[in-house]
């Protein structure tokens, strides 16, 4: 078992977020070792994928009012509201960053075994029946990608990664419940007719997410250095209207894994 920094943040902003899943990208990348974090969002928040133009968003109108962010992962647009946040960094040289499928099907599967404890049957998308779809919708949720969690033939839950050359960052959502700001897409509650909490989620999800990934948590919070940081990036770029508003583009040795898709 790997020790692994695990960080349960209360609810927050979505810039700080966002600037905060990159700094501990950034830690990864200079210290070689692991670390979750499990957050929620202070406001319903539309975090678009990094290559998706900001004017997409003009496209779905339950959302229009609510605040923007640019993920520097892939895929589609994220209504963040009534769910359950999650990212992951590992170094290069773990097991689970060999390939881009290792990291995916050990959440996920993590996912899908939580949910059955609380009597809720879920699968795995295979990349068999996986649609192709020519148009992608704006919305994350309303893709389909090989790995995605799926209850019946509603997705609830998928991930993205963003990599280079020394450590991976994964991070997506289960959707808990439908929000005001995505009336379109049902949550577990309104598929499985359950309402779980999000520490009812943690507490039962940490244990499988472990044994899946030989890790073992210790729970930290960010430094003092780690929340300067983090504080730079929200005003330099995770908080700038440009930064949001622009497509994003890859620099070297960055690599995008975006099926499945974020969300």
């Amino acid at each position: 078992m790997i020790a692994c920094r695990l960080l349960v943040d209360p609810p927050a902003a979505g810039a700080w977020n966002m600037a905060v899943d990159e700094v501990l990208w950034e830690w990864s990348s200079g210290t070689g070792r692991c670390c979750l974090r499990l957050y929620r969002w202070a406001e319903p928040t539309l975090s678009l994928g990094y290559f998706q133009a900001y004017d997409e968003r003009q496209q779905h109108a339950p959302s229009r009012s609510c605040p923007v962010v640019r993920r520097i992962s892939g895929g589609g647009a994220i209504v963040h509201d009534v769910e359950l946040t999650y990212s992951v960094v590992v170094p290069a040289r773990h097991p689970a960053a060999a390939g881009r499928q290792r990291l995916y099907d050990a959440v996920h599967g993590a996912m899908v075994e939580l949910l059955a404890a609380f009597g809720i049957h879920a699968s795995i998308q295979p990349a068999a029946d996986s649609p192709r779809q020519t148009v992608q919708p704006f919305l994350c949720f309303q893709r389909r990608a090989p790995g995605d969690v799926l209850v019946g033939p509603v997705k609830v839950a998928g991930s993205a990664q963003r990599r280079n050359q020394l450590a991976v960052l994964q991070h997506g959502s289960l959707l808990l419940a439908r929000s005001q700001a995505a009336p379109e897409l049902s949550g577990l509650e309104e598929i499985a007719g359950r309402s779980l909490a999000p520490e009812q989620v943690i507490t039962a999800w940490l244990p499988r997410l472990s044994e899946r990934l030989g890790l073992q948590w210790v729970e930290q919070t960010l430094s003092l250095d780690e929340r300067d940081r983090a504080a730079q990036l929200v005003a330099e770029k995770h908080g700038s209207e440009l930064w949001v508003r622009s497509r994003g583009r890859g620099t070297a040795g960055d690599r995008f894994d975006t099926a499945p898709q974020a969300g």
